[in-house]
C-alpha cells in the first residue's frame, strides 16, 4: 500500500511538473509590481462617493499645536541600518491618491506623516511620528514624567532630543507605560538609564499583570509573532504608492534596539492615585481591553484624560494579525463608557498613544460613545449570528457597521477590520471548531492542495480559468485557488506570480494599512522568495528575557524543548538558586514540569546558581554556563537538557510550503 502511494505520488508530481511548465505566458506573469486594474481603479474611485472628504476635522487635530519638527526625519541606528523614517513617505505630500492607494487609506497616511512635538494643553506635550507610538512628557515641577517611551531606543533618544531643544533639558521624574506591548515600553533605555531609575528613584508606573503580560506575548511566542509582525507592518515592502502605507496607529513599525527596565509600581484598581513630582494622575484599569493589562489616566487639573490604546482614532484589533490573545469587545466598549461616566463632563481633550488628540468637551463625548459603539456592536451582532447558526467565515462577510459609525473618520477600518474582528469574537466564544465534523481533522495545507489539484486535472487548465477570473476582477478567489497551486507545487511560477498579481490588487483597494501590507508582503515572497534579510527587523534585546521569573524561565524552557524529539527524556534536576527560591525541575518524557520550593534527594544533578545561569541554559551559552553554574551529579546533564532544544528560524515561510 505504501509503494502503490509512493508511485502515485511521483505520478503526481510529473504531472504538475508538465502541466505547470506548459502552461505558458497568459498574461504578463512575471515577477514585477504591476499597476491597478480597471476593477481596482473602480472600486477605488467609488471609495470618494461613501465618504465625506471635505470633512478635515482629523487632519486639523493631526496639525494642532505643532511647536516644531525637523524637515526630514530619517533615524538610524549605530551600524548606520535606517530604523524609522518619516522622510520616506514625502512622496504623499500635497498629492491626491494614486490608483493604487484606496484614497481613505492615503488620506489616514496624510495624517500619519504630520509629525514633530506638538503642545497638547498647558503642561502637556507628545512627540509623534517618531515611532508608531506617541510619547507623551508631561510636565512636573522639576522635570518631566513620560508615557509610553516608544519601541526602539533609538526613536525615544531622537523625541527626547527634540524636547530638550524646544522646552529645555529636564530631567526624567517618572514613567507611566500604559500596556505590556513592546512599541509602548522597548525604548525606555531611550530616555533613562536602569542606573538612573536605581540612583534617583524614578518610579516606573503600569497596571497590575504588565511583566508577565510582556513576557508571555514578547517572549513565549515571540519568534512567531515577530514574523507575523512583518507582514502586518510591511517591513519588508518598499514605501510608495505601490508600497507600504500607513495603518492606522501610525506609519509602521521601528527596527531599533528593543530595551526594558522592570516596573517598581503597580496600579491595581481603579480611583488610585499617585502624585509623581508635583503631578496628580489618577488610573482607570481596563483589563482585556487592547491588552490583557492596560490603563487610562486622568489629570483633574488639566481637565486631560489619557485613554492609552483603548481609543485611537480608527478601528482597533480585537484579534491582530501578527498573533495576540483575543480581544474582549463588550469589555472594550464598556471601560471607554465608565471612563466617559467618570471624566467625560469635565475632559476637554482627550489624548492617547497613537494618533492625535480630539479637543472640546462635545467632540470627546461623541468621539468616546462612537468609539464604544463600535466595539459593542461588533461584539453583539456577531454573537446574534452566531446564535442564528452562522459560522465565523459567514459571519466575516456578513457584518457590516451602521451608517452612523461608518462615516466617521476616527471609526474608519485602518488597523483593524470589521471582518477580523469578528472573527475574534467568534474565537473568543466559539473557538476555532465551526461543529461541522469534516473540520475535526482536516489534513495539512500540502497535503489537501496537492489532493485539490489531483482531483481539479491539469494545472495549465486550473491557471487558464484563473486568469480569466482574474481579468474579471475576482481577486480573492484567485488568490486562493493560485495559492493551492503553489502549495501543491511551490516551483510552479505561473502559479506564484497569478497569486502574486491578485494580491497585490487586493492590496490596492484595501483601506485597511495590515490588510495592504499582508497583501503585499505575500505578493513580495511570491514572486522573490522568503527574506531573510536581519536588517528588517528590530535588535533584540535581553532586558526582558533577564527579568523572568524562574517560573517564566522554566516555561520558555517548555516551549524550547521539542518532546516529540525528547520522548525519551527523563531527569529530575535540584535547581538551587541563589537569588530566587528553590525549584525542582522533571523532565518527563520530555515535558517540562516543575514545583516551587522543592527539593529531592534522588535527583540526577543539582545546579547551584544565580537566575542569570538560567538564562545561559536558555540561550545555550556554555562559556556563561560554566562561569556562572556549579553542578553536583550528573555533569552531562545540562547537555542532555539543552541537545533537544530547538533554535527557532525567524524567517519561516507564510505563503509556501
Amino acid at each position: 500500500m505504501k509503494k502503490k502511494k509512493r508511485i502515485c505520488m511521483l505520478v503526481l508530481t510529473a504531472v504538475l511538473a508538465v502541466s505547470g511548465a506548459s502552461c505558458g505566458s497568459q498574461a504578463d506573469l512575471s515577477d514585477t509590481s504591476k499597476e491597478a486594474s480597471a476593477t481596482t481603479k473602480e472600486a477605488n474611485g467609488q471609495v470618494y462617493a461613501a465618504l465625506d472628504f471635505k470633512d478635515q476635522q482629523e487632519k486639523e487635530f493631526a496639525e494642532k499645536g505643532l511647536i516644531a519638527a525637523p524637515e526630514n526625519l530619517e533615524l538610524k541606528d549605530e551600524t548606520g541600518k535606517v530604523i524609522w523614517s518619516q522622510k520616506a513617505y514625502n512622496f504623499v505630500e500635497n498629492k491626491e491618491a494614486p490608483d493604487t492607494v484606496n484614497p481613505s487609506l492615503w488620506r489616514n497616511t496624510q495624517n500619519n506623516h504630520l509629525y514633530g512635538l506638538f503642545k497638547v494643553t498647558d503642561g502637556i506635550y507628545q512627540v509623534r511620528g517618531y515611532d508608531m507610538t506617541n510619547i507623551t512628557f508631561i510636565e512636573g515641577k522639576t522635570g518631566w514624567i513620560v508615557f509610553d517611551p516608544l519601541m526602539s531606543t533609538e526613536c525615544s533618544k531622537a523625541a527626547m532630543q527634540l524636547v530638550d531643544k524646544e522646552l529645555g533639558r529636564k530631567s526624567v521624574k517618572g514613567i507611566v507605560m500604559s500596556h505590556p506591548h513592546v512599541d509602548h515600553y522597548g525604548g525606555i533605555k531611550g530616555i533613562v538609564s536602569a542606573e538612573e531609575v536605581k540612583r534617583d528613584k524614578i518610579p516606573i508606573i503600569v497596571p497590575q499583570g504588565f511583566e508577565e503580560h510582556a513576557v508571555s506575548e514578547n517572549v513565549y511566542a515571540g519568534n512567531a509573532m515577530g514574523r507575523r509582525a512583518g507582514y502586518q507592518y510591511g517591513t519588508i515592502l518598499d514605501k510608495g504608492p505601490k508600497g507600504s502605507m500607513a495603518m492606522g496607529i501610525g506609519l509602521g513599525q521601528s527596527t531599533g534596539t528593543v530595551s526594558y527596565i522592570s516596573p517598581s509600581d503597580e496600579i491595581k484598581k481603579t480611583g488610585e492615585t499617585r502624585t509623581v513630582d508635583g503631578v496628580v494622575m489618577e488610573f482607570q484599569m481596563t483589563p482585556g481591553t487592547e491588552a490583557p493589562a492596560e490603563m487610562n489616566t486622568w489629570f483633574a487639573d488639566k481637565k486631560a484624560l489619557w485613554m492609552a490604546e483603548n481609543c485611537t482614532g480608527t478601528l482597533h484589533n480585537l484579534y491582530t494579525l501578527r498573533g495576540a490573545q483575543v480581544r474582549d469587545g463588550n469589555a472594550w466598549a464598556e471601560y471607554i463608557m465608565e471612563a466617559l461616566s467618570r471624566y467625560g463632563k469635565e475632559a476637554e481633550v482627550v489624548f492617547q498613544s497613537h494618533n492625535w488628540p480630539h479637543w472640546g468637551n462635545k467632540v470627546i463625548g461623541q468621539y468616546m460613545e462612537n468609539t464604544a459603539a463600535m466595539y459593542k456592536f461588533i461584539n453583539d451582532q456577531t454573537l446574534t449570528y452566531i446564535n442564528q447558526g452562522y459560522n465565523s467565515d459567514e459571519i466575516a462577510h456578513m457584518i457590516k457597521l451602521p451608517e452612523n459609525l461608518e462615516k466617521n473618520w476616527y471609526t474608519r477600518q485602518y488597523y483593524g477590520t470589521v471582518a477580523h474582528n469578528a472573527r475574534a469574537v467568534y474565537q473568543r466564544y466559539m473557538g476555532w471548531y465551526d461543529a461541522n465534523p469534516v473540520n475535526l481533522n482536516k489534513l495539512p495545507v500540502s497535503e489537501s492542495a496537492k489532493k485539490y489539484v489531483e482531483y481539479m486535472g491539469d494545472t495549465g487548465e486550473i491557471l487558464k480559468k484563473a486568469q480569466k477570473d482574474f481579468d474579471k476582477g475576482e481577486y480573492q478567489w484567485v488568490a486562493e485557488i493560485t495559492n493551492v497551486l503553489v502549495f501543491a507545487d511551490p516551483e510552479n511560477k505561473e502559479a506564484r506570480y497569478l497569486c502574486a498579481d491578485a494580491l497585490e490588487q487586493l492590496a490596492y483597494q484595501a483601506e485597511s494599512g495590515t490588510w495592504r501590507n499582508a497583501y503585499l508582503s505575500g505578493a513580495k515572497e511570491l514572486r522573490q522568495g522568503t527574506t531573510s534579510d536581519n536588517n528588517l527587523k528590530a535588535t533584540g534585546s535581553a532586558d526582558l528575557k533577564k527579568s523572568m521569573t524562574p517560573e517564566m524561565m522554566l516555561d520558555y524552557m517548555g516551549i524550547l524543548l521539542d518532546s516529540n524529539a525528547a520522548q525519551d527524556l527523563n531527569l529530575t534536576i535540584n535547581l538551587d538558586f541563589t537569588d530566587e527560591s528553590k525549584y525542582l525541575l522533571t523532565v518527563k518524557s520530555g515535558v517540562v514540569l516543575y514545583q516551587k520550593n522543592t527539593s529531592s534527594k534522588n535527583a540526577d544533578a543539582t545546579l547551584t546558581m544565580p537566575k542569570a545561569g538560567m538564562a545561559a541554559i536558555l540561550g545555550k551559552d556554555e562559556a556563561a554556563q560554566k562561569k556562572a553554574i556549579k553542578i553536583t551529579g550528573d555533569q552531562d546533564v545540562i547537555k542532555k537538557l539543552t541537545e533537544h532544544m530547538v533554535e527557532f528560524e525567524y524567517f519561516f515561510n507564510i505563503v509556501e510550503p
